[in-house]
């Protein structure tokens, strides 16, 4: 049996028995962690609505000139050290980050980068950090996901926004000289599905602080860190809130045990671990934000948090766009260079389209973070999302266009006397990008929860069963006004006029389009929540569809402003921005045909069928995972049996 506590100021309802937690439970804490408030404007809300703010992006942002020196400064200096010390093909061999690396990164301040230069760090901007990732990860993609997870997620971070000045005084200059942090949610079986938290911090009878005990997996750089964030369970008593809560806890505290180091399919070299605490005490005032506070807080970190990922993702694009562009004007097939093959043209043009409008999208989202004057969670969840998967498809079409050579490794192609390019291994490293920071199907849901967000505030009574009928009435009397403001908006707009936009010259007309279609996106939005109303979060297909049809939206209106602000010094890429916008206009055709064409409900009841069994014989006549272990492994509070793995740099 499963008991819920109530909590006006966010916490939402917490299970009183870790692991017993209802369908409506587990959406309940989920909504109480997002951020409820829109205080300053979003392009990409008002995109969902129909409304084509293109003013909230136009003129292009720019970077503070100081800071920009600074960076160009420090990013000189990066890319000749990864240049001339670092061996990226022999940590992919080894499966291991040199300490020397971690010392040479250190001394240039990487491990700093996002933290303020008054705490000794170097203070970037999310446009500067982004490039210094993208950098990095172009020789070693591990290399980037240890800065990343250390100071996007890890302790510096969520610091940074919910410390208080004792917490920042006392860790950020440690972490910024080069100690590593990790971030630690998951548990062996809660993912995506925070409510269901195991790992317990129970407060010590004397007041001064807590004991942790629980289990947690996959946490990156967790085999190296020795100051972490830790998200853990504090038991909801009388006159005592509890909830899920953020802790710093020092990394050699007694009691923690690193069980595993675990190995992937890429990103070899990460240093990700399973790690156990049993009655490690943390004081009180190691608490960020307050106790209850902790999804919250990881919500918030992960608005700009979101955008390291998609950097690396822009610079595998970038290293790809090289591999294809060169190999395609070298090769001969048929008595003519690949790239002239229309096969393999229509790749490299992909390549490269897609990885200008990736780009854009993130410095775009980068440069609004940094002028902080307009929310970008929708902006960063979808750059995000748009990057990993687009990502992921340019480095399946580099594979083709390389050939049996895009599937051989690079020190076979050396071995050979070819050039070594690592085709396959960026196959392997950015295949966890769609899983990593949100999985694209949880990402599909978090953006469109905010895109309908405004539909909710205002409706969202009329179609929840707990609410009453007072409650209802007043819904529908707000829903009736808003509306009846809202929907003749949708009708007509500057899209339709043959002359806007033409400031933009041969860009204008896809500005056009994506003011027509963002209002089309915005009546099959609404017409959905009428037909299907509260059903429709099981209508997670459907979702998805809308959710890509704003990030194609918002990829073009990027690209568009960039290739217009960059006419003078760049005028080539107006001639890639049409091309992107060409082919994403295909894209949103056929994802607003899959809106009401679709086999969704047929495949939802053939799953209930499949899981059930009704299928196995299809299953016959190949060798199986065998079945003497569960798929989840299950763990017990306790001291650890296993041996500590965790490495400590010399």
């Amino acid at each position: 049996m499963t008991t819920t506590q109530n909590n006006a100021d966010g916490v939402g309802p917490l299970p009183t028995e870790a692991g017993q937690v209802s369908e409506k439970e587990a959406r309940q804490v989920a909504e109480a962690a997002r951020e409820a408030a829109w205080d300053r404007p979003s392009f990409g809300k008002e995109l969902f609505l129909g409304r084509f703010r293109l003013d909230l992006i136009d003129p292009w942002p720019r970077s503070d000139p100081a800071d920009e020196a600074r960076a160009e400064e420090f990013l000189g200096a990066l890319g000749a050290y990864l240049g001339s010390e670092v061996d990226g093909a022999a940590i992919e061999r080894d499966a291991h980050i040199p300490d020397e690396v971690f010392h040479g990164l250190a001394r240039l301040g990487a491990f700093g980068m996002k933290i303020d230069r008054r705490y000794g760090g170097l203070g970037l901007s999310n446009l500067h950090y982004c490039r210094a990732l993208m950098l990095v990860g172009s020789v070693n993609p591990a290399i980037s996901a240890l800065l990343s997870a250390h100071q996007s997620i890890g302790v510096p971070q969520p610091l940074k926004m919910f410390g208080t000045p004792e917490q920042k005084e006392r860790f950020l200059p440690r972490l910024a000289a080069g100690e590593v942090s990790a971030f630690l949610l998951t548990e062996p079986d809660v993912g995506s599905d925070p409510a269901r938290l195991a790992t317990i911090a129970e407060p010590t009878e004397d007041g001064t602080g807590y004991r942790l005990n629980g289990v947690k997996l996959w946490a990156t750089n967790g085999t190296v860190a020795t100051l972490l964030v830790v998200m853990a369970r504090v038991p909801a008593t009388e006159g005592r809130r509890g909830g899920i809560t953020a802790f710093v806890v020092e990394g050699d505290s007694d009691g923690i045990t690193v069980e595993r180091r675990n190995a992937f399919v890429g990103l070899r070299g990460l240093e990700n671990s399973l790690t156990r605490f049993h009655d490690v005490f943390v004081p009180i005032q190691n608490v960020i934000g307050g106790e209850g506070k902790g999804l919250k807080i990881a919500l918030t970190t992960l608005n700009t948090g979101r955008l390291s990922l998609p950097a690396m993702c822009v610079g595998a694009g970038k290293w790809a766009l090289n591999v294809a562009r060169e190999w395609a004007g070298d090769r001969v097939q048929w008595g003519r260079p690949v790239g002239e093959h229309e096969a393999v043209a229509k790749k490299l043009a992909f390549i490269a389209a897609t990885t200008y409008g990736m780009e854009s999208m993130l410095d775009l989202s980068c440069l609004l973070a940094d002028d902080d004057r307009n929310d970008i969670r929708i902006e960063a969840a979808l750059v995000k999302l748009y990057a990993s998967e687009m990502a992921w498809r340019i480095a399946d079409e580099l594979i083709q266009i390389r050939g049996g050579r895009g599937y051989e490794t690079a020190d076979s192609l050396e071995a050979r006397g070819e050039r070594p390019a690592a085709v396959e291994q960026l196959l392997r490293d950015l295949r966890i990008n769609r899983i990593f920071e949100g999985s694209t199907e949880i990402m599909h849901l978090l953006i469109a929860r905010e895109a309908v967000d405004a539909h909710l505030s205002v409706a969202g009574d009329i179609i929840d069963p707990d609410a009453g009928l007072g409650r209802k009435a007043k819904a529908g009397a707000r829903a009736g006004a808003f509306y009846a403001r809202w929907l003749p908006t949708l009708a007509v707009g500057k899209g339709q006029a043959p002359g806007a936009y033409q400031e933009y010259g041969p860009l204008a007309g896809h500005l056009r389009h994506v003011e027509r279609t963002s209002r089309k996106l915005a009546r099959s939005t609404f017409y959905a929540m009428s037909r299907w109303q509260g059903k429709m979060e099981r209508k997670q297909a459907f979702l998805g569809r809308v959710v890509d049809i704003g990030a194609e939206l918002f990829a073009m209106s990027a690209v568009c402003v960039r290739a217009h602000a960059e006419l003078g010094e760049h005028p080539e890429n107006v001639e890639l921005a049409d091309l992107f916008c060409r082919q994403a206009r295909l894209r949103v055709d056929e994802l607003f045909t899959g809106l009401w064409s679709n086999t969704d409900s047929v495949d939802v009841a053939a799953a209930k069928r499949i899981v059930a069994g009704r299928y196995a014989s299809v299953e016959a006549g190949v060798v199986t995972p065998a079945a003497d272990l569960p798929w989840v492994a299950r763990w017990q509070p306790g001291p650890s049996t296993a041996d500590d793995v965790r490495r400590r740099l010399r």
